[in-house]
């Protein structure tokens, strides 16, 4: 059989941008550059080596698919370039605002749209760092979960992954269909070689909108968030520091700051 994999990404702001809230208290992306978010990388790598490894009969063939506004597609490109397929970009102005829950709703529509046998997520965005996106849309496509690997391959419809804790590493398989996230230690991503950037401009990216998805707008967007931010306070700026000249009462003073820190 052929495989089908759908890596779910994220168009990110910039985390060396300078970063802030609009006035409806959602992060404000237009005055900040984005790009594809980091730790999704490690998912679209991992697609593309279980893609490369891929025996079975038929081809391995990846999607990738995002949900945000226009500017997304330069985080599909990217994927793209890497070594993707084709994309799906789901773009609607009702989507703004939407949290976890609804976005989940909407890329388990957009899977189930494309066909899939295996989804690929990265552990979490770079932005929200929830990481529950994985476990919810598992949970709303009806399938198992094999989350937070290191080391994940597919064979004879099981993926099989590795995960690592504290104390201990876990193997663990399920059967396809299946959804699955990916640490930064599973394998550095490549890097967009400039044949992929290039042939990454002829591969198809169709566009989606919830009518596409037969999904209501008053189930997304921040009408239909089920979290949201009620006050934001912007961090104080950062004051001088003290500073302990060493004239030969150095020590004595450090520990008295330490102590009046409550460091010691």
């Amino acid at each position: 059989m052929s495989l089908r994999i759908v890596v779910c990404v994220k168009y990110v702001p910039d985390a060396g941008g300078d970063r802030h809230f609009a006035g409806d208290l959602t992060v404000d992306r237009d005055d900040v550059d984005g790009l594809l978010s980091e730790l999704d990388e490690y998912a679209v790598e991992q697609a593309l080596r279980i893609a490369g490894d891929w025996d079975g009969d038929g081809d391995a063939e990846i999607t990738v698919l995002t949900v945000g506004p226009e500017d997304a597609r330069d985080a599909l490109r990217k994927a793209l370039s890497m070594g993707a397929d084709k994309a799906v970009h789901v773009e609607d102005d009702a989507l703004h605002g939407t949290d976890a829950l609804g976005t989940s709703l909407v890329l388990a529509k957009a899977v189930e749209k494309t066909g899939y046998d295996l989804v690929v997520c990265g552990m979490a965005s770079t932005d929200g760092t929830m990481g529950v996106l994985p476990a919810l849309l598992a949970e709303r496509l009806g399938v198992p979960q094999v989350t937070l690997l290191s080391e994940v391959s597919v064979e004879d419809g099981v993926v099989r992954g590795r995960r690592d804790g504290d104390t201990a590493s876990e193997v663990l398989e399920a059967s396809l269909p299946a959804v699955v996230s990916v640490t930064d230690q599973s394998g550095e991503a490549r890097y967009p070689s400039f044949k992929g950037i290039m042939a990454a401009k002829k591969k198809p990216v169709e566009s989606w909108d919830l009518d596409d998805l037969e999904t209501e707008a008053e189930e997304v967007g921040l009408a239909g968030a089920s979290s949201v931010v009620d006050t934001a306070v912007a961090r104080p700026a950062r004051t001088a520091g003290t500073v302990v000249k060493d004239e030969g009462e150095g020590g004595r003073q450090l520990a008295e700051f330490l102590a009046g820190q409550k460091f010691i």
